[in-house]
């Protein structure tokens, strides 16, 4: 029996994990955003409670955060995955690499989303249960063990213990947050927490002892690699070991700020949208009707009716406000493909590209490392030395801002998320398309692919045999 220090996060991951809700909401949308609440959309001074649940309800969010580590997420795998030297063995294994039948492919998807909207992930290269009859390799292969890879997202890593080997920082225990199916009843099913320990050889999980705050050791074993343990981080910005930052956590913040400044557009457009009735000279008590078929009276000579309306200066303004805000934000998301000099290594450079990388570049070859050394987890498994390296695409660098938010915008449009007049007008203010050019005229110019498309050639009735 052990108190709740098993399940207690560590420091490190407090301190790395403190803007993860924020990074959620804005990936899961508008519901997330609207129930997180005062965190991201906070009440004004003086504004009463209804008046704020009106506006927190009526509020949307524009997802540019989460379309952008979308299309970043997915630019290395708009190719094929390569290997040099992998054995056939392991490829095999790549067609269902985790233990939901994913591909390697889906699996990798998943992995890049992880890092480039949250900023770290983590793989434990597993190997199932095996009877204790088996006792060979042929055995188990008959029997369907395999390694497969499981995917830890952020905030499933609980803690690290590490230590030096070899100048090589290496895992000596890991806490691991898990939820276990289980039956509940004839046809429901439940989730139940779990904690994961895990150290070289060996492995425990431990679970809650129910409305206790004590956890008890419920399942454990050993494992045949006893001096590793089988994980592998991914990182998109490495703070430290086992510790990363999202790199677009720049354009999370300003997604919140667009968040906030659209909810105050939204309230002042709707106290423009409707005048204020200003009356003078009318007694307190007059019952007064107010319609297109009405009419006001009063003995008053000096009555006046007329309705107040809004001037529209700080529609213009706020509205204004919020296109700079995007263009931010636009651009802040694309600078992760424009090349810029890193720090290289002369005998890293093979070529002039080598030392102009953009941010997103650095990031797929850290992860690609990373799948590699997942490659030799698989090998360790097997018993196998040698496991060859894979690749993903990298080539996708642009060399000024210009030219990546224009990439972003029409990766935007083809996943039909940008129509095409505002991609033709954002073109055209990047100078990528001439200013004398004028939509009416140029969207008459594209062809129409229905219209257009060639007549398919009637089949030819087949010739009689001959004599």
């Amino acid at each position: 029996m052990t108190t709740s220090a098993v399940r207690k996060p560590s420091a490190a991951v407090d301190a790395m994990l403190k803007d993860l809700p924020m990074l959620d909401a804005l990936m899961a949308g508008t519901g997330a955003m609207r129930a997180a609440g005062k965190t991201f959309l906070p009440q004004w001074p003086k504004e009463d409670d209804q008046s704020y649940k009106d506006r927190l309800a009526t509020a949307t969010l524009h997802p540019l955060f989460k379309r952008t580590a979308i299309v970043m997420a997915a630019k290395p795998l708009s190719r094929a995955i390569t290997f040099k030297d992998v054995p056939e063995t392991i490829q095999e294994l790549t067609a269902k690499i985790d233990d939901e039948g994913n591909t390697l492919h889906s699996f990798v998807a998943d992995l890049m989303l992880d890092i480039v909207a949250r900023g770290i992930s983590g793989v434990l290269v597993d190997y199932p249960k095996v009877p204790r009859s088996i006792k060979t390799r042929a055995q188990e292969k008959a029997f369907g063990a395999r390694p497969y890879f499981v995917r830890y997202p952020p905030g499933t890593v609980l803690g690290w213990r590490t230590e030096k080997r070899a100048g090589k920082t290496v895992l000596t225990q890991l806490r691991l947050l898990e939820f276990a199916p289980e039956s509940d009843g004839d046809y429901a099913e439940k989730l139940v927490e779990q904690v994961r320990v895990l150290t070289p050889g060996a492995w425990e999980v431990w679970r809650k002892v129910a409305d206790k705050d004590e956890w008890f050791l419920y399942d454990n074993g050993r494992v045949s690699l006893k001096k590793i343990i089988p994980f592998v981080f991914f990182y998109g910005t490495r703070t430290g070991f086992g510790s990363g930052e999202s790199p677009l956590i720049e354009l999370a913040y300003q997604n919140v700020e667009h968040w906030q400044s659209a909810s105050d557009q939204q309230t002042i457009l709707h106290a423009a949208r409707v005048p204020i009735l200003f009356l003078s000279g009318f007694d307190d008590d007059a019952s007064i009707t107010v319609g297109a078929s009405t009419a006001l009276r009063s003995s008053n000579a000096e009555a006046d009716a007329k309705y107040v309306e809004h001037t529209g200066n700080a529609i213009e303004a706020g509205r204004k406000s919020l296109l700079d805000l995007e263009e931010r934000m636009r651009a802040t998301g694309a600078e992760m493909l424009v090349r810029r000099p890193g720090k290289v290594l002369a005998a890293q450079v093979h070529s002039e590209d080598d030392s102009q990388k953009c941010v997103l570049q650095r990031i797929v070859e850290v992860a690609e490392a990373s799948l590699n050394e997942c490659l030799a987890l698989m090998g360790a498994w097997m018993g196998q030395a040698q496991t060859g390296e894979l690749s993903l695409y990298k080539d996708f660098g642009v060399h000024t801002l210009a030219e990546a938010t224009a990439d972003l915008l029409l990766e935007l449009n083809l996943n039909g998320k940008l129509p095409d007049e505002t991609l033709f007008e954002e073109l055209q203010r990047r100078d990528i398309i001439s200013p004398d050019r004028k939509w009416a005229d140029e969207k008459n110019r594209l062809p129409d692919p229905v219209a257009k498309a060639p007549a398919p050639k009637p089949k030819q009735a087949p010739l009689p045999p001959e004599g």
